[in-house]
């Protein structure tokens, strides 16, 4: 109660904002506009690119269209200019880029920092229904009913800020994607540890994490068929005798040793994907002998991090504090994603992939925005009450949005100040005109 009580006064302080002006007032902040550049490679710049950049990322995101936030009289809200700028700037590399940019930002605020250090993060499929006939989406009835959809899988660190993100067809198993995040990401994060659901866990999984210098640290179900490895079996495993009955092939990897440090090197250089390493190391269903070697490399790897999952309460609890961050990330985005239906209509994966990417961007944006402003609430309480517990402060996120308008109103301007970088003042649930003044006092 009391985490919650620090929580809802100070989100109390933070203004209400348009979603369109929160876009303006971060790239005011980070320049991230300015990382989306012509597909022909030329350097020149319309007149209020940025408002235009915005108001694609806004439609984009929210699902809604150019038509609802274009604005006839406004040469940069016009259709033409919106049409041309999403045609021509919004791709998955100037995606990327931006993002990375606001990633770098958030990062470096003490408060994103108190809740992490950026080496944690997971991963986690959202789903989207796709009504229109495409060879990209697959069906399942668990998530689209009598209908076909596509999953977009996402990467999120300790600091709820998203690193990667990839569009996949159907709900393909999840671990074929799971190293894409930390191998392919551009981001200054570095995450060394992956937490993930059940249906990112594999023998194999393991062995590839182990094996690039990564901890993979899945919320395992069905505890009780879960199977323990032992090396040796003349050796006495005390307690664990009757439980780790099944032998690692020792002789296998060591058969396959070199084969295995080729295939690590090219994952690291990125000269392979990993899902397609996945695929070639289990064709048709059964793994290769090289597949194999990596998979008793990974039952040494879950062995060792089962039975620390089982002993510590601590960590299993600190596994689903990251997956709730996701979660409640998911939740984030279903609240911007809401026109059609939070329906997927785009035909072509280049178009979902620009979309999904947009929407994965606004909603760092919102983060980033939320950080910033969580950060001068928390100094206003601390300096005018004891109501700021140190001790919560890790505990607190800036996922909220119920202040932030993403429905029918889109303006694209923003005051000089804020436009300069500053914050917005401020404000009192109960005195709004007498807290704005002492702020801008201070």
């Amino acid at each position: 109660m009391r985490l919650e009580a620090m929580s809802d006064r100070a989100y109390s302080f933070i203004p209400d904002v348009d979603l369109s002006e929160l876009l303006l007032e971060i790239h005011a902040q980070t320049g991230f506009a300015d990382e989306f550049s012509l597909a022909s490679e030329g350097e020149g710049r319309v007149s209020d690119f940025a408002k235009s950049l915005c108001a694609v990322l806004v439609s984009q995101a929210c699902n809604i269209g150019l038509k609802a936030v274009s604005r006839p009289g406004i040469p940069a809200l016009s259709l033409g200019r919106l049409s041309w700028v999403q045609q021509n700037y919004l791709r998955a590399d100037t995606l990327i880029r931006a993002n990375a940019r606001l990633v770098e930002a958030h990062t470096d605020l003490p408060l994103a920092r108190k809740w992490g250090d950026g080496e944690v993060a997971s991963a986690d499929g959202l789903r989207f229904v796709v009504p229109v006939r495409t060879v990209y989406s697959r069906p399942n009835s668990k998530y689209f009913g009598a209908g076909r959809g596509i999953t977009y899988y996402s990467f999120t660190s300790d600091q709820f800020s998203a690193f990667h993100g990839l569009v996949i067809p159907g709900t393909l198993r999840d671990s074929l994607y799971i190293l894409s995040g930390l191998l392919e990401q551009q981001t200054v994060l570095q995450p060394k540890e992956l937490m993930s659901d059940t249906a990112g866990y594999s023998d194999v999984v393991f062995g590839l994490f182990h094996l690039l210098g990564y901890q993979f640290s899945p919320r395992l179900a069905d505890l009780e068929h879960v199977r323990y490895w032992r090396i040796d079996r003349s050796q006495d495993y005390g307690l664990l005798e009757d439980v780790a009955r099944n032998r690692v092939n020792t002789a296998l990897i060591g058969e396959h040793w070199d084969d295995v440090l080729r295939l690590v090197g090219s994952l690291k250089l990125g000269t392979v994907k990993a899902p397609d390493i996945l695929r070639t190391l289990a064709r048709e269903g059964s793994l290769s002998g090289l597949g194999r070697a990596v998979a008793e490399v990974g039952r040494i790897s879950k062995t060792l991090y089962l039975l620390e999952y089982l002993h510590d309460e601590g960590y299993r609890r600190r596994i689903q504090i990251q997956l709730n961050r996701t979660e409640l990330r998911h939740r984030l985005a279903r609240a911007i994603y809401h026109g059609h239906k939070g329906e997927m209509r785009q035909k072509y994966r280049e178009g979902m992939e620009d979309q999904l990417g947009a929407l994965g961007l606004v909603v760092n944006a919102v983060v980033l925005w939320n950080t910033r402003y969580l950060g001068a609430s928390l100094e206003w309480l601390e300096a005018i009450s004891d109501e700021v517990h140190p001790d919560d402060i890790p505990r607190l996120s800036p996922l909220r949005f119920a202040h932030i308008n993403m429905l029918g109103r889109y303006h694209f301007e923003v005051n000089a100040d804020v436009a300069a970088g500053m914050l917005r003042p401020l404000r009192d649930p109960d005195s709004t005109d007498a807290f704005e003044t002492a702020w801008n006092e201070r």
